[in-house]
C-alpha cells in the first residue's frame, strides 16, 4: 500500500518545503500556485486516478462474462495515467489491476513482457498488448462481445 502511495507523497512534501521557502521570501500568490501544481502531481500519480483496481483471478472472471480489457497498472506510471486520462469515462469499463498490490498480476506481467513489469498491458481476449495506443483500447470496448 505505502508503494502506491510513495510518489504522491513524495510530490506532498517537495511541494510544502518548496512552497515553504517561497512564503518565507514573501511570495504568497507564487508559494499557493507551486503548491497547487504539486498537489495536482501528486493527485495525478496517486491509486485515485484510477477506477478501483481488483485481483487478477477477479479481474479474468469479470473478463470471462463481460468479455472487457484487463489492464495492468502501477501508480506513477506516465504511460498508465496518459491511458487512464484519455480514456475518459470508458476507463471504468476496465477491469484494472494494480500490480504492486497484486503478486499475481504483477507475475502475469513479467510473464507476457519477457521477465519486466512493463505497464500498462492491456489483455484482451487473452493475448497481451504493452502500452497500446488508447484509441485502440477504445475501440476494443466498443466491440461486441
Amino acid at each position: 500500500m505505502r508503494r502506491a502511495w510513495g510518489l504522491s507523497m513524495v510530490f506532498m512534501l517537495c511541494g510544502l518545503v518548496l512552497a515553504a521557502g517561497v512564503l518565507f521570501r514573501g511570495a504568497p500568490g507564487a508559494a499557493a500556485v507551486l503548491l497547487l501544481v504539486f498537489v495536482l502531481l501528486a493527485a495525478m500519480h496517486s491509486p485515485l486516478v484510477f477506477p478501483k483496481p481488483v485481483s487478477l483471478p477477479e479481474a479474468q472472471r469479470r473478463s470471462a462474462v463481460d468479455g472487457r480489457p484487463i489492464v495492468f497498472w502501477r501508480s506513477g506510471c506516465t504511460y498508465c495515467i496518459r491511458l487512464r486520462i484519455r480514456l475518459g469515462r470508458g476507463a471504468g469499463e476496465l477491469h484494472w489491476v494494480d500490480i504492486w498490490r497484486d503478486p499475481d498480476g504483477a507475475a502475469a506481467v513479467r510473464a507476457a513482457n519477457e521477465g519486466n513489469e512493463t505497464v500498462p498491458t492491456v489483455i484482451v481476449a487473452g493475448r497481451p498488448h504493452v502500452n497500446p495506443d488508447p484509441r485502440w483500447v477504445r475501440e476494443q470496448l466498443a466491440r461486441p462481445v
